[in-house]
């Protein structure tokens, strides 16, 4: 596959690619900025699910907010945290 084809495929899903980058990155400061103590003692885990999920709601926001997989891949990693928050690491 083209590469070329890939991002405009992309681009049609998701939109442009910086107004993308830049509400991504407001949503993680955001996060990161409101107690910044707390952010550090969070597990790897928590961050990157918190930090993926900021990701797919900019998706959502800056694209189609119609397409499923992102509110699927935003439970996914919400269940994930879970999972080994209850014991049940898989």
């Amino acid at each position: 596959t083209d590469i070329g084809d890939v991002l405009k495929e992309r681009g049609s899903r998701y939109g442009k690619f910086m107004d993308h980058a830049r509400l991504s990155q407001q949503l993680k400061s955001a996060l990161m900025m409101h107690d910044p103590d707390k952010y550090d003692r969070m597990a790897a885990d928590q961050k990157e699910a918190l930090e993926m999920i900021c990701h797919k709601m900019a998706r959502i926001m800056n694209g189609d907010p119609d397409y499923i997989d992102n509110f699927v891949d935003i439970a996914g990693y919400a269940t994930l945290v879970a999972n080994r928050l209850e014991g049940k690491i898989t």
